[in-house]
């Protein structure tokens, strides 16, 4: 969310947030039944994850729009149906086998004898875009 308003700041344009009630393809097609009464309608969403995301493309199929000319999406996870999507969708992958090992090797170092004097330790993944079809590239001014 401060990567999306820092991106936005200076432009026209407006960042807003609308809730879920969960983390699944029917939520996300909730979601989308709602961003499609807004007007003006949103010409991007960014979802908190592929599932969701993949229910909002749904819903915008069911409504008979397009994606991305009419509305771009973006998941998270880049789980495997993100590319099989009737759209293929874009999504943010996580180096998931890196933050697996790392973490079960916090969880050693925390709970090994040593564990009282170890130090404690913050690492940052640094996660990919994967560009697909469900988005447009459109180079942005400035």
């Amino acid at each position: 969310r401060r990567g999306a308003q820092q991106a936005l700041a200076g432009r026209d344009a407006v960042l807003l947030d609308l809730e879920v009630d969960g983390l699944d393809v029917a939520a996300g097609r909730d979601a989308g039944a709602r961003l499609l009464g807004m007007l003006p309608r949103p010409t991007a969403v960014f979802c908190a994850n592929d599932l969701l995301a993949l229910g909002m493309l749904q819903a915008v199929f069911a409504a008979g729009l397009r994606v991305p000319e009419d509305l771009a999406i973006v998941g998270y996870d880049d789980i495997e149906f993100a590319a099989a999507a009737a759209v293929p969708l874009t999504s943010v992958r996580q180096p998931a086998e890196a933050m697996g090992r790392t973490a079960a090797e916090m969880l050693a170092e925390e709970t090994g004898p040593d564990g009282a004097a170890h130090r404690h330790r913050q690492v940052v993944f640094e996660p990919e875009l994967v560009v697909r079809r469900s988005t447009l590239v459109v180079p942005l001014p400035g």
